[in-house]
């Protein structure tokens, strides 16, 4: 579904209201619910679509290893090694070295069980401020997040000055459809994080505080909307991925991270993801 500006009284379409509100003095962009499909088709990239599917299979997550995370309990999960003593998934592991001819430790993929109970938001920055090689690799930081919280729950929210949901809460979906999706939609207008955030509060809606944190992948040049600051502190948790390769406002991604009790941390390559990621699923 797709979130569109559409005036102040913010009406979902079928009636039901989508409530962001707007302070004046900024353009007053709202949202409705459309059909995803009804966004404008873009011609596919090939290259763009296969080098983004390669970096989201290099990208993996540790599940956390936090105090709600036990190994030795729960499900088998397959990830990538980390150091310790584990069984090794040969299948899983074959697979992910075949196209390296000089695979790494961390190449090598072993069994664990980890339970872990997180429902998480990943909202991904689509404005006009991303653009080119910025989107594919954040389209791809998607894919393989989607990959490695395949045990949680997952929702993903992209935005520009409007918002569409790309994946639903809880629906289970292959991480290359996750990409697919995002990638066909084009940058454009403005940047609109408070909007983004609330369609984010949205998805969490029945999910208890202390299982459900928001993502925030952008570089946070906010010139849509009210100040999303407002909007954080209804949210159980926030971090920021601050894409710094270009324009960037470091004082607000820093500022929505620390309202939102979480981590700012910046990347200017997706080689910068993995670590980030860690940083933020280790609290």
């Amino acid at each position: 579904m797709v979130l569109v500006g559409a005036g102040r009284d913010r009406k979902r379409a079928g009636g039901s209201s989508f409530p962001v509100a707007t302070t004046a003095g900024e353009t007053g962009e709202s949202g409705r619910e459309i059909a995803l499909d009804a966004l404008d088709e873009t011609v596919e990239d090939a290259l763009a679509r296969r080098r983004s599917h390669e970096i989201a299979r290099r990208l993996a997550l540790q599940p956390a290893n936090d105090r709600r995370s036990r190994r030795g309990v729960g499900a088998l999960a397959s990830v990538r090694w980390w150091g310790g003593s584990a069984e090794i998934d040969l299948d899983a592991t074959v697979r992910a070295i075949a196209a390296t001819p000089l695979p790494e430790d961390d190449d090598f993929i072993v069994r664990e069980r980890r339970r872990s109970r997180r429902s998480v938001v990943l909202v991904i920055d689509l404005s006009g401020s991303m653009k080119g090689e910025r989107i594919r690799t954040a389209a791809a930081t998607v894919g393989a997040l989607a990959s490695e919280l395949h045990r949680d729950r997952l929702a993903v929210v992209a935005f520009w000055s409007d918002a569409a949901v790309v994946a639903p809460m809880g629906e289970r979906l292959d991480p290359t459809v996750v990409l697919d999706r995002i990638l066909r939609i084009p940058a454009r207008g403005l940047t609109n994080v408070a909007f983004a955030l609330e369609a984010a509060r949205c998805q969490l809606r029945d999910v208890p505080s202390r299982e459900g944190r928001v993502l925030l992948l952008s570089d946070c040049v906010h010139n849509a909307g009210e100040d999303p600051r407002t909007i954080v502190p209804a949210l159980p948790r926030l971090d920021v991925l601050l894409d710094v390769t270009g324009e960037k406002d470091l004082e607000l991604g820093r500022d929505l991270a620390v309202l939102g009790r979480g981590l700012c941390r910046t990347i200017t390559t997706y080689r910068d993801v993995p670590g980030a990621l860690r940083a933020v699923f280790a609290r």
